[in-house]
């Protein structure tokens, strides 16, 4: 994989000014790095989505990276050919302890069950948090690390990188605007299918050397490894104790245009239409209904909020309001042409619909009464570098976890209402109970084999 040269930092800081990417806001109670300029980078996680993330965290000449925990050291060949100072780990516990002294920051960039314990113990070292979507494995492990980010007044920044780019941004801006008028109802989907039926494989395989299994299971029960990618490194997403299926690998970047734009809140109830999981992996087709308080920009005092994955969809009422062309084809991200309809939301409002594909340009209808309508005039940021100036000026990120957390725990409370189909889970946020069904409010947390228990 090719990179572009790191720019020096007098040319990335003109060009910071000019691509917006500095942070919004400055908060000057946040705590900055030291005033050298150098943020002293740690991640957590070598290859995949961590290797994209220290790639672009890296490409801001004032970041340098120092050390890195990856369990499965087959997979640092590419890290050590552009990085082959950094100081390599197994251990993520090894690293803090043995680096709190030297980094400023981290990214974690893991599968989803052991965000929650890096993240927490880096940030009751001082250490400014980068984290991939979604923020935790469980609603309480995300609480927990929205109120620690805020006691300790750290810069944060979740994963969803997309919340900075033009199309995202446009889509907020068109609702703040009116030009849909007040919002009614809300229709979200993926086409993903991070699902599957049936117990793991009844024998283990032989764990392949260099690849420490036991910190890979962190505080999930000890089970055999499984070989073929079943669990590592990819198909983890299935899979109840470590993945969030598709809601919770999608639902982050997809509901996150819909929750900014109309200023969301927590939910006041969820319910499940879809199957659900199974004692060992979550369930694909899922249709998840969210009733949330108004707010200024919707029609009523709630505002239904649908999310549907697999192969499931909205109605084709809803899905007729952003024809003629439902399978339209788009050719503009990366030169492929796609079906614009894979992914994305239908926003109704009272004078019109707002069609936001994943990742490309929103769509306004009736199509006559808006061909002629200005799209709003913004442009993308650099949802890494904002982060990691931030971490050098104190200012606050635009998908901080006093943003994100909440986003998060949204999205979670539909991995929650998936296990108890046709039935309406009622929601205390201040609390963090179900008021209704006492026996869901077991799936809010989970439990920790001895010795990785979250510590809070």
């Amino acid at each position: 994989m090719a990179f572009p040269p790191t720019p020096s930092r007098r040319t990335f800081l003109r060009t910071l000014g000019a691509a917006s990417l500095a942070a919004p806001a400055f908060v000057r109670h946040l705590r900055s790095a030291p005033p050298s300029g150098t943020l002293r980078h740690a991640s957590f996680g070598a290859a995949g989505m961590a290797w994209a993330d220290i790639q672009s965290i890296c490409s801001n000449p004032f970041v340098k990276l120092v050390a890195v925990a990856e369990v499965d050291l087959n997979r640092i060949a590419e890290l050590k050919a552009w990085h082959p100072d950094v100081r390599i780990y197994q251990d993520w516990r090894r690293l803090l302890d043995r680096e709190q002294g030297e980094i400023d920051s981290v990214n974690v960039s893991t599968p989803d069950h052991l965000h929650a314990p890096i993240a927490l113990r880096a940030m009751q070292l001082g250490k400014h948090v980068y984290c991939q979507k979604p923020l935790a494995h469980n609603v309480h492990e995300t609480r927990v690390l929205t109120e620690i980010a805020r006691q300790k007044r750290l810069v944060t920044q979740m994963g969803i990188q997309i919340h900075s780019q033009k199309v995202y941004r446009q889509a907020v801006a068109l609702v703040h605007s009116g030009a849909i008028g007040k919002v009614r109802e809300v229709h979200t989907w993926s086409n993903k299918k991070w699902g599957d039926a049936g117990p793991p494989p009844v024998t283990g395989d032989a764990v392949p050397a260099d690849f420490d299994w036991d910190l890979w299971l962190g505080g999930a029960a000890v089970r055999p490894f499984v070989g073929n990618g079943y669990y590592h490194p990819g198909n983890w997403r299935k899979r109840l104790d470590f993945g969030t299926g598709t809601f919770g690998d999608m639902g982050c970047h997809i509901f996150d245009p819909v929750f900014e734009a109309l200023a969301l809140t927590a939910p006041l109830s969820i319910r499940s239409e879809g199957p659900a999981p199974d004692a060992w992996n979550w369930a694909i087709n899922a249709r998840i209904q969210y009733v949330f308080p108004g707010t200024p920009y919707t029609a009523d005092q709630t505002v239904p909020v649908t999310w549907y994955d697999g192969a499931a969809r909205p109605p084709a009422d809803v899905l007729a309001l952003v024809t003629p062309s439902p399978a339209a084809v788009n050719g503009n991200r990366g030169g492929k042409a796609r079906d614009v309809m894979e992914q994305g939301s239908i926003i109704i409002g009272t004078q019109g619909v707002l069609h936001v594909p994943h990742i490309d340009t929103p769509r306004l209808y009736p199509s006559d009464k808006f061909k002629d309508f200005p799209m709003p005039a913004v442009k993308d940021a650099h949802h890494w570098s904002q982060w990691a100036e931030a971490c050098r000026t104190g200012a606050v990120p635009s998908a901080s976890f006093d943003y994100s957390g909440p986003l998060t725990e949204a999205v979670l409370l539909g991995s929650v209402a998936v296990r108890y189909p046709q039935t309406t889970l009622a929601w205390d946020s201040a609390r963090l109970t179900f008021t209704n069904l006492p026996e869901a409010n077991v799936h809010l947390r989970r439990e920790y084999r001895k010795g990785w228990e979250f510590a809070v």
